[in-house]
């Protein structure tokens, strides 16, 4: 990939990043209070996503991957951007980046919430994997990949802690992978799992 191309990907991510930071800000104003999961590791957080971009833009010409595998590593940045964009539209004014979770957020089953509890940690993780590799740093691709993991895996319990408190969530989700889809295990509707039990309870607004 030619300096310019690597520039203009780098760019548009740090674009869409601090869109997503916008939003998210928006997003919380509206919400009120809430819980947010792991406040200690959004700071490490930051850090690592700040890493990953100064990373893919640094100037390495001595260091390259095949062609093949440089395509294969750019169309899972394409993935994980798309994956992105799809979790923000389905959880809408619930997004946010410091997972921030209150007693009126809605459980989301639309959308990769369908296959998964957390797609949007697999769309961070295709992303720290893949955008190195495209750019020739094999090496710093697994150390970053392995830094998002160490962040990930506190924030995850305390996030899910948080979800479990919801009505319905723990029901809509039993049995969904948190990463990875396996077939046949999808999530179900809040509203279905409380009919099939003689249960009504209005979804919170």
């Amino acid at each position: 990939m030619t300096p310019r191309r690597r520039g203009t990907l780098v760019g548009l991510l740090a674009a869409q990043r601090i869109a997503e930071l916008r939003r998210s800000a928006r997003n919380r104003n509206r919400a009120g209070a809430g819980v947010p999961a792991s406040p200690g590791t959004y700071p490490v957080m930051v850090a690592a996503h700040v890493a990953l971009f100064v990373t893919a833009a640094w100037p390495r010409r001595a260091r390259k991957v095949p062609r093949p595998v440089e395509l294969v590593a750019l169309a899972g940045v394409a993935g994980a951007v798309c994956l992105r964009i799809s979790v923000i539209r389905a959880l809408g004014e619930s997004w946010n980046v410091t997972a921030h979770v209150s007693p009126s957020t809605r459980v989301v089953t639309a959308g990769p919430y369908r296959w998964l509890r957390h797609p949007n940690y697999t769309a961070v993780a295709i992303e720290f994997a893949c955008l190195p590799l495209a750019m020739g740093a094999v090496r710093e691709a697994a150390w970053l990949s392995l830094a998002n993991v160490a962040v990930l895996w506190p924030r995850v319990a305390a996030e899910e802690a948080l979800l479990d408190r919801l009505p319905g969530y723990r029901e809509a989700f039993a049995g969904v992978p948190r990463f990875i889809p396996v077939p046949g295990r999808h999530s179900h509707s809040p509203a279905r799992v409380n009919q099939s039990r003689g249960v009504s309870r209005p979804n919170p607004q």
